[in-house]
C-alpha cells in the first residue's frame, strides 16, 4: 500500500483482512448480523401487516363506516364485553329505515348480517362459507365488482326472492370457466339462482376473501327467523363529510333510541381510521421494542469491533510506523482504519439483511402472515450497522494516527 492510502486502496486492505481471519470477522460482527435481522425483519413483518390494514380499510372505503352492536379496538376486556353484552340492544331493521330515510350526509347505507353456511351444487359442497344477508346497496358501499351477471335487486330484496350473488371461490368451484348466471346452488339444503358472481379479492393472512354467498337480507331473515348479528355500512358523500356523516347517524340512531345526553353510547361507530389509529398504536409499540433489541445488539457488536481494531492497531503498529516514515499523514493513517472498521460493519450488515430475507421468505411460504421487506429496510440495516462501525472505530483509528513513527518502528514483528 502506498503512504498516501487512497479510500479504494483501504476498503481493498480492509476486505483482505476479513478473508484472512474469517472466524474471527464472523465472531466479530455476531452482534451487528443480529442487530441488522432483528431489524429487517420487524419492518417486514409491519410492512407485510400494512398490507391486512390496507385490506381492511379497503374494504370499508375510504369514505365508508359501519355501526355495530358492540366493537373492541385495542384491549379485550371481559367485563366490558359482559357490560355491553347487557346494555347494548341488537341494532334493527326499522332503525335501518329510520336512518336511511332521515340521514342526509351519506350517499349510501345498507344493511348486513352474517353467518357462516354449507353450499352445495351437484355432488360438490363446501362447508365454512361465509353467508351475508345483505341490502343491494352494500355491493354499492363496498370494492366487490361483478365479473358475471349483477347483484340482487330491491325488488327481489322486498320480495324475499331465493336469488344469490356468489364469490370467486364458489365460481371457480361449481362453475369453472363458465357463466354461473341462471344456475342453482344450495344453502343449507334450499335452492338458489345465482344472479352473478365477484371478481377475485384474494386473500389476507392465508384466509381467502372469495368464500362467501350474498343473499337479499329480506330472504335471510325469512330463512333463519332470528334478526340479531345485524350491522349497518355506510359510505359518507366525501372525505371531507366522514365525520359528519358519522356524528350525524349517531345522532339519529341516539334519538331513535330515545337517549338521555348523559348516557353513552349503546353502540359502536367504526371507520378506516379506527383500524388505522389502532394499526399505528401496535407498530409503535413493536418499533419500541424492536429499537430497544437491536440498540443492545448495536452497541455489543460495536464494543466488539472496537476491541478488534484495538487489536488489529497492535498487529500492525510496525506497519504504520513504516507508512509514516514514508510520508504518510495522520489522517491517511485515521482514513484506513476507520475504512476498515465501517467496512467491516458494514458486511455485518449485509448479512444481517440476507439472514432477515431468509427469515421473511420462509415466513411467507410456511405461515399465512404476510412479510414483504422494503427496499428500504436494506438501506437502513446497512446505513445503521456503517454507521455503527464508523462511530467505534474513531477510538482505535485515532490511536492508530497518534502513533510515534520512531516508536512504532521499534515495535516487534
Amino acid at each position: 500500500m502506498h503512504a498516501r492510502a487512497s479510500f479504494w486502496e483501504a476498503a481493498l486492505v480492509a476486505l483482505g483482512s476479513l478473508r484472512a481471519n474469517k472466524l474471527r470477522s464472523f465472531l466479530t460482527l455476531l452482534g451487528i448480523i443480529l442487530a441488522t435481522s432483528t431489524l429487517i425483519a420487524v419492518m417486514a413483518l409491519i410492512h407485510g401487516m400494512d398490507v391486512y390494514v390496507a385490506t381492511a380499510v379497503s374494504d370499508m372505503g375510504a369514505n365508508g363506516f359501519r355501526v355495530v352492536r358492540m366493537a373492541f379496538l385495542g384491549n379485550w376486556d371481559p367485563k366490558k364485553f359482559l357490560e355491553f353484552q347487557r346494555k347494548n340492544p341488537q341494532l334493527s331493521p326499522e332503525e335501518f329505515e329510520f336512518l336511511r330515510a332521515n340521514a342526509t350526509m351519506i350517499r349510501a347505507i345498507g344493511m348486513t348480517a352474517n353467518r357462516q353456511a354449507r353450499v352445495s351444487h351437484a355432488s360438490t359442497s363446501l362447508l365454512g362459507v361465509s353467508l351475508q344477508g345483505a341490502t343491494p346497496s352494500v355491493l354499492e358501499i363496498s370494492n366487490i365488482q361483478p365479473l358475471y351477471g349483477r347483484m340482487f335487486t330491491d325488488a327481489e330484496n322486498r320480495r324475499k326472492m331465493p336469488v344469490v350473488f356468489i364469490g370467486n371461490d364458489l365460481r371457480e368451484s361449481f362453475f369453472p370457466n363458465t357463466d354461473p348466471v341462471g344456475k342453482r346452488i344450495e344453502i343449507e339444503g334450499r335452492p338458489y339462482e345465482v344472479v352473478g358472481a365477484a371478481k377475485k379479492l384474494g386473500s389476507v393472512f392465508g384466509q381467502s376473501r372469495d368464500n362467501f354467498v350474498v343473499i337479499p337480507v329480506e330472504t335471510y331473515f325469512k330463512s333463519y327467523g332470528s334478526r340479531q348479528g345485524i350491522s349497518y355500512v355506510a359510505d359518507s358523500t366525501g372525505y371531507g363529510t366522514l365525520f359528519q356523516a358519522q356524528d350525524e347517524i349517531r345522532m339519529l340512531l341516539r334519538a331513535w333510541r330515545k337517549m338521555g345526553p348523559r348516557q353513552e353510547d349503546n353502540f359502536a361507530v367504526l371507520s378506516s381510521d379506527s383500524f388505522v389509529q389502532l394499526w399505528e398504536r401496535l407498530t409503535a409499540a413493536i418499533a419500541a421494542t424492536a429499537i430497544a433489541v437491536v440498540s443492545v445488539f448495536m452497541v455489543v457488536g460495536g464494543v466488539v469491533i472496537m476491541n478488534i481494531m484495538m487489536a488489529v492497531v497492535t498487529e500492525r503498529t510496525r506497519e504504520i510506523g513504516i507508512r509514516k516514515s514514508l510520508g504518510a499523514r495522520r489522517a491517511d493513517i485515521l482514513q484506513q482504519f476507520l475504512v476498515e472498521s465501517a467496512l467491516l460493519a458494514a458486511s455485518g450488515g449485509i448479512a444481517g439483511v440476507l439472514l432477515a430475507w431468509l427469515l421473511a421468505v420462509a415466513v411467507r411460504t410456511f405461515t399465512p402472515v404476510p412479510m414483504a421487506m422494503p427496499l428500504t429496510a436494506v438501506f437502513v440495516g446497512v446505513g445503521l450497522s456503517t454507521i455503527v462501525g464508523l462511530f467505534f472505530g474513531i477510538y482505535p483509528a485515532s490511536r492508530a494516527a497518534k502513533l510515534d513513527p520512531i516508536e512504532a518502528l521499534r515495535a516487534e514483528r
